[in-house]
Order: structure tokens, then sequence, then C-alpha cells
């Protein structure tokens, strides 16, 4: 029987740190691309660049990713050779929370839930089955003439920072991509270890499922709960929507309390009170990277962890509150949310440290 974990996000458009753009200018600088170059058209300034907490939105590094691919993308593999730029310190306190989770695999279902702390375009999704461990990478949304260079940079980047989990390669059991072989495949057979399939009909790697059962070695059971309430914080904060997100939520949000939820509005009620047709809606909220049930459970989420962690309410009364028929369903979603059940959320919200 197989397990599907998607991750947190399903597009590439979210806001971003700006490591990712330093690290890209510094390799370009590396290979003789002036800094002015590569920041031509992105509306970044230099002094930005050494900006720890600066926040980007996506299509600003798109920006410089593409004055990167005209500058050097002549180069062969030049996505190959970025992405192994990408360390676990170039993730911050994202970074940190791998590296001090339990095992391999606890790290890649915390990466995956978290994704929008990460720089990658493409969104992989993670299969478990017997005997296989398969990482689908999804490049479908990601802009033609950037693609094949992202598809490298970000499966080489996932790559890196696995060994940098380990500390040593991981060795995988298969890597395929859609895009034709290079001329020189030995950059790859140095990276994964083996010879990859190219032409493939999906971009994917797999590994030996007992790797992820395997400890980390900086694994802190501390230090993770302190991270993962710092990523969670962080996120909360990078999520306050604006434009059309931020109007559909804010007629989701209820207005007398959290009992005000049990029958939150449909879309079709949200696209009267915003005088548009449902089709209208869906396509900006399409545009703008998210959809009615995904702004839907947002606001069920929150509403969620403030009365488990501000109320005695009972799972079950929590569950009813948000509009769940049953609570199983309620606690389904929740871990889909966050990775573990309310119970276990209310105990370490209580109990910090706890998980």
């Amino acid at each position: 029987m197989s397990r599907v974990q998607e991750a947190g996000i399903r597009d590439w458009d979210f806001p971003r740190g700006i490591a990712s753009v330093a690290l890209m200018v510094g390799y370009a600088g590396e290979q003789g691309v002036p800094q002015a170059r590569m920041l031509e058209g992105s509306g970044l300034a230099a002094a930005q660049l050494a900006d720890p907490d600066a926040q980007i939105d996506a299509r600003t590094e798109l920006a410089v990713i593409r004055n990167l691919v005209r500058e050097l993308g002549d180069r062969p593999n030049l996505g190959l050779q970025v992405g192994r730029r990408y360390r676990i310190t170039t993730f911050g306190i994202f970074g940190f929370a791998c590296v001090s989770s339990p095992t391999l695999g606890e790290a890649i279902a915390f990466a995956l839930r978290y994704l929008e702390l990460s720089f990658t375009f493409c969104i992989p999704v993670a299969r478990w089955r017997p005997g296989e461990f398969v990482a689908r990478i999804h490049d479908e949304r990601v802009p033609a003439d950037v693609r094949r260079f992202l598809v490298e940079r970000d499966v080489s980047a996932m790559h890196q920072v696995l060994c940098d989990l380990m500390g040593h390669r991981v060795e995988l059991i298969r890597a395929d991509f859609d895009f034709p072989a290079p001329d020189d495949i030995e950059p790859y057979l140095e990276i994964y270890g083996l010879r990859p399939h190219f032409e493939q009909p999906h971009n994917l790697f797999t590994l030996d499922p007992m790797v992820l059962e395997k400890p980390l070695p900086q694994a802190n059971e501390h230090t993770w709960a302190m991270c993962l309430a710092q990523c969670r914080e962080l996120v909360s904060r990078r999520r306050a929507r604006t434009g059309i997100a931020a109007e559909v939520r804010g007629l989701l949000v209820p207005r007398g309390g959290i009992d005000g939820f049990a029958q939150p509005p449909g879309i079709d009620a949200v696209a009267k009170d915003l005088n548009m047709s449902t089709r209208t809606l869906r396509r900006h909220l399409d545009a703008a990277g998210t959809s009615y049930r995904a702004l839907l459970d947002e606001v069920r989420r929150a509403l969620a962890e403030e009365m488990l962690t501000a109320t005695p309410l009972s799972v079950s009364d929590v569950a009813i509150r948000l509009g769940y028929a049953e609570a199983s369903t309620f606690i389904h979603a929740f871990k889909r949310w966050t990775g573990t059940t309310p119970s276990a959320y209310r105990r370490a919200a209580v109990t910090p440290g706890v998980r």
C-alpha cells in the first residue's frame, strides 16, 4: 500500500528570502558576470543581497534566473553546478529544522509541509510504496524558457541537502528527467552515482526507504521543537494575503467568533459578495496561485490552532465548530495541514518541547 505526501504549496509563486539570489549572483561573479548584469530588471539593489531578512517575491528571483541563463546558459549542466551550491545552511531556520529532525524521513516530511520556506520552483510530491520512496518533481508551471535550468538546479539542490543531512552522499536508486540527455553526462554520474534516464514522462528520483529511517547525525528534539515553532510563525507571517485572496479570506473569517464558522460560506456566496461570477472568482484565485478550498483550509487551520491552544474544547467540539460532520475527517485534515494530530498539537502547545 502506498502513501503520498504533497507539498504544502502547489505553485512556485510564493515569497522567499534573498539567499538564493545572493548565491546565484555570487556564482555568476565567479564566472566573470558583473553583479549589475545579474540584477538587471529585477528591481534589486546590490545592498539588499547582504540583508538576511530581506524578502522578495518569486518573480524577482525569476528575473535574476533569466539573467543567469542569458549570461551563462551556453555552459553545459549549468543547473547542476548551481544546484550543488545550495547547502543546508543556505536555508536558514528551515535548514536548521531539517538538520535537527529525528530521521531523514521526518526531515523530508517537514520540508514538504513548509516548502514555501525554500527557494524551489519545481514542486516535489513524495510517494512511499513497498521497497521504494519516489519523489516526483513537478515542473508543469515553471516558465518554459528556464524550465530545464530549474529542474537541474532544484533536483541537484534537493539531493545536496539530503547529503548534508546524512553527512555523506545519499545513493539514488533511479533518476529520471523529461528533457534530452546532455552531451556530457559525467557531472550527473559524479553527483548522483548513477546514469539517469532522459526524455522520460516525468522528473523523479527514488531512494531506498530504509535510508529514511536512519537517525540524523545532528538530531536534537529540543532544537527541532524550537525550529518548528519559528518556521510555523514565519509561514504565518508570509501567508498574510493580499489582493483577491485577502478579500476571500476576509469573507471566510467568521464575524461572530469561532462559533460562527460551522457553516462557512460557499464559493458561490463569496463570489456574489464580491460582485463577480463563480467562474471569474476561480480564475482570479488560480492566477493568484491559490483556490477557494486552499483559503478555506487556511482559515480552518488558524481557527483550529486557536481553539486547541486557547480553549478546553474537545477535538470533536472543535471539528463541529469548523463545519466537519465527523471528528475523523477533521483529524485527517489537521494532520495534512500540520503533520500531527490535534491532540498531539495541543499537548505540544501545553508542554513546550513535546511533539
